[in-house]
């Protein structure tokens, strides 16, 4: 079988199963098996497969027409230029958060904070932090030793594990520090939404990383109290939530003695992100 057939043959299966990224999803998983990048693949389209390739091929195929995130099957995803090692054990970074990401950049390129990231997971947001601002340090906290593996593994990847700690503890338990800037994309998905969001999601994503309470806003609190301890004065808090919750999220934070600074809409012009101050 040559190299065009299987990506025929991939792509209409993933077709039929109604996967939009059919054809980018056939791509990517050969060219994990064949270890050269997707571009190359494009332009070998005549190259014939050995018949290992094509077992290992249809091996990942399967997975992906179970509705698995291609993410999950590479064990890779690419956030702000990087390459993160995912797993089952954590989100899926999302390009969204790479707006947050770029926001706070704009804030604290030439200073030199001390983060905190609640709920780090693979580490994508602290490790783009610390990566893109000099002088920087940071503490990524999980409830999930899994996870933190993982974001250990990324910070080793990237020359970055002297720069950050990660620590197995819950936010309630953090104390004696005081940071410049806490960021955070907590769980913001209320338990009744949990059936509506897609097969790839629901199914494979860690349920702990994203369920929020009947309101989504269970851990948002817990996030926005802890803060208004562990935060210098002046210093900025960046959270993610869900569509629909930033009145709500808002008006915590008011409650709690935060000013608001930024909202930061997503790519479909909701708003997703807030950076607020303690007043």
């Amino acid at each position: 079988m040559y190299i065009s057939q299987i990506i025929d043959l991939g792509s209409k299966a993933l077709k039929e199963k109604k996967i939009k990224s059919h054809m980018l999803d056939a791509e990517l998983i050969l060219s994990e098996i064949l270890k050269i990048s997707r571009e190359k693949i494009l332009v070998s389209s005549d190259k014939k497969l050995k018949d290992t390739h094509v077992l290992s091929f249809n091996k990942l195929l399967k997975r992906r027409l179970h509705s698995e995130p291609i993410a999950y099957i590479l064990k890779r995803k690419e956030f702000f230029s990087k390459n993160f090692y995912v797993n089952k054990n954590t989100l899926i970074p999302r390009p969204d958060t790479e707006l947050l990401v770029e926001k706070i950049l704009k804030v604290y390129k030439k200073k030199n904070p001390y983060i905190l990231d609640i709920g780090t997971g693979s580490g994508c947001i602290i490790l783009s932090l610390l990566q893109n601002i000099e002088n920087s340090r940071g503490v990524g906290i999980d409830i999930s030793k899994k996870a933190l593996d993982l974001a250990k593994k990324n910070a080793q990847k990237m020359k970055l594990n002297k720069k950050c700690k990660f620590v197995h503890k819950p936010i309630e338990k953090i104390y004696g520090y005081k940071f410049d800037l806490i960021v955070s994309n907590p769980p913001y998905i209320p338990v009744y939404q949990i059936k509506n969001l897609s097969k790839d999601i629901k199914q494979f994503e860690p349920r702990n990383a994203l369920e929020g309470g009947n309101d989504g806003l269970d851990v948002i609190k817990k996030v926005i109290y802890k803060s208004t301890t562990i935060l210098k004065k002046n210093g900025l808090l960046a959270i993610e939530i869900g569509n629909e919750q930033y009145k709500k999220v808002l008006q915590i934070l008011n409650l709690y003695g935060f000013r608001n600074r930024f909202l930061i809409k997503d790519y479909q012009k909701n708003i997703r992100c807030l950076i607020s101050v303690l007043k």
